[in-house]
């Protein structure tokens, strides 16, 4: 039955409920449910029996009043009352529905009960909402849910710890309110060392072991205040509120020991572990989310590669950002270069030692400007190597050398390729293609492989060698001496000519220290049957030492320098033998 602390006029329908209505509430009860009339005139609440067991501790005039119902409801204490006042009211029997969750709490000691109610609102002759009828349930587990899915899109499920969208979303209101109240705060990254080796030695349980260990570690240190995230799998972000400099320096060897000092026991057994940290002051050195996050990722970053378990702060450096700039503006130019076909070969002539009669042409890279002008090599393709254009420019290159071997049936060309290209799928395809469609090509070309940038898998490349070696190409190794590449790499990859860096070869006359090196290079090579290039030759008496050792070619400004032009469709000069 209904509590008769007061009672509001039933619809037809509720006359009709009315004998079954004990059977009923029994039922609401059991689901933890009770329903409900309310009078919105006299603010009177009739509830269904057993209401004081979905509502314990609560006295029963305080449920049967809305006014001081609503003052155990949070967060919103009228948000009952706000809902009928959201919809335009429908008018007949059904009423106008609504539906609403709030939280009750039955004294300032006891948890949270979540509510969902369901019901109709009337409206009197005004319009405005008069009574309502419905039916509460406690929702208790269904907001667990919602708050467990709500932490899980906000955390990191292995840590525990914000996961980086929410970081960065701190960090976006941290440096708002640090440019507004002119306070000094600080972003770091914390990058865990090595953390590949570790998932190589044991496992990836065992690294996500040393990921969580390092995040508890450093939330053990923190202030209050202060909020930590997984940025991304081997890295944190940390913002730290009010933090000066020489505070950032502080909280720095306090992680760095923390990490550092324990070895972090695993199933395993125990791995030493170290991190190194990167940072930047806010709003000081970043006024925003990307300035912050790629000033830290820099300098951490810097610190890696100067020292594994160190920290270092980011500082404004003019070269550093003149060189960007030039970055920039290489790389813009580079690009359009390309697409306007405005990269273009210069054809440097290599020469027998002894006879100096030609034996082939080097294909350097160069640029044509509006002005007609030509950038030279070097300044283009560390760039191109640093931004990862490199591969556009080796295939636009190996385009016009093909095309001049295809041209001029009597001329040997090489061309300068980095490592990077040679993992390049597309580019070998290029090249298997164009030497089926130009038979006797792959014979008069030389592929020279730089060592501007490391070769990173030594096998990989040997298969590129061969497979280029397989068409009837050559194999030159470019700039030997001043790269990565030693003596037992150059047996295995099986290459045909190494090319002595110049920087070896440019002072033979007055360096007895260059004349030992190159005279060794040049012995040990021709007992591995590999032919020897020497760059930047100056001078007749370099000349005469590289032939005595048995240097077989030679090129550089003594010889002749690169032109765009093309030295054989004039005539095939020879230069005068040496006296």
């Amino acid at each position: 039955m209904l509590l008769t602390s007061g009672r509001a006029r039933l619809s037809r329908n509720e006359a009709i409920l009315t004998p079954e209505l004990p059977q009923t509430a029994t039922i609401l009860s059991s689901l933890g449910q009770a329903a409900f009339v309310w009078d919105l005139a006299s603010d009177v609440i009739v509830w269904s029996d057993h209401v004081g067991a979905v509502f314990p501790d609560v006295p029963l005039p305080q449920l049967c009043n809305g006014t001081e119902f609503g003052k155990l409801i949070e967060p919103e204490r009228g948000v009952r009352s706000e809902a009928m006042r959201q919809v335009a009211p429908l008018h007949g029997v059904d009423g106008t529905p609504y539906r609403i969750e709030y939280g009750v709490r039955t004294h300032s000691a006891a948890p949270l009960i979540w509510v969902e109610e369901t019901g109709c609102w009337f409206a009197g002759p005004d319009g405005r909402p008069a009574r309502a009828q419905g039916i509460v349930r406690i929702n208790n587990e269904r907001h667990a849910r919602d708050e467990q899915l709500l932490k899980l899109s906000r955390h990191d499920p292995l840590t525990g710890e914000l996961n980086r969208t929410h970081l960065l979303a701190t960090l976006a209101e941290v440096i708002e309110e640090s440019q507004r109240f002119r306070f000094a705060c600080a972003f770091m990254l914390i990058g865990i060392d090595h953390l590949a080796r570790i998932n190589d030695a044991f496992g990836f349980d065992v690294a996500d072991g040393v990921v969580l260990e390092v995040a508890q570690r450093i939330r053990a240190r923190l202030r209050g205040g202060d909020t930590l995230g997984r940025f991304s799998g081997n890295k944190f972000g940390l913002i730290l509120k009010n933090c000066t400099m020489d505070d950032m320096t502080v909280a720095a060897e306090r992680f760095l020991a923390a990490v550092r000092d324990e070895v972090v026991p695993t199933k395993s057994g125990p791995v030493a572990v170290t991190v190194t940290i990167g940072a930047v002051s806010v709003p000081r050195h970043a006024r925003s989310v990307e300035e912050a996050v790629n000033r830290a990722h820099e300098t951490l970053d810097s610190a890696k590669r100067r020292r594994i378990g160190s920290f270092s702060t980011w500082r404004p450096n003019v070269e550093r950002d003149a060189q960007r700039k030039v970055n920039i503006r290489v790389t813009d130019e580079i690009v359009t270069a390309l697409n306007e076909r405005r990269i273009v070969t210069a054809f440097e002539p290599v020469v027998h030692a002894d006879t100096r009669q030609t034996a082939f042409y080097e294909c350097l890279v160069r640029m044509r400007q509006d002005d007609g002008r030509a950038v030279l090599a070097p300044d283009i393709v560390p760039v191109a190597e640093r931004l990862g254009l490199i591969r556009l420019v080796d295939h636009r290159i190996l385009e016009l050398v093909v095309a001049e071997l295809a041209s001029a049936p009597d001329v040997t060309l090489s061309l300068n390729i980095s490592p990077e290209t040679t993992m390049d799928p597309d580019w070998w395809a290029s090249i298997e293609s164009m030497m089926r469609a130009h038979p006797g090509v792959a014979e008069r070309l030389i592929v020279e492989i730089t060592e501007t940038v490391e070769i990173q898998d030594i096998d990989d490349l040997r298969g590129f060698v061969t497979r280029l070696k397989d068409l009837g190409s050559r194999i030159a190794i470019d700039d030997f001496g001043a790269g990565h590449t030693s003596f037992r790499n150059l047996r295995k990859l099986g290459v045909d000519i190494v090319k002595i860096d110049g920087a070896f070869v440019q002072n033979l006359a007055r360096s007895a220290d260059d004349r030992a090196f190159v005279q060794t290079l040049v012995e040990l090579a021709r007992r591995l049957q590999i032919k020897t290039v020497a760059e930047w030759v100056q001078d007749d008496s370099s000349v005469t030492l590289l032939r005595d050792w048995g240097c077989d070619y030679i090129q550089g400004r003594l010889i002749g320098l690169a032109s765009i032009e093309k030295p054989w469709v004039a005539s095939r000069a020879v230069l005068p033998a040496a006296s």
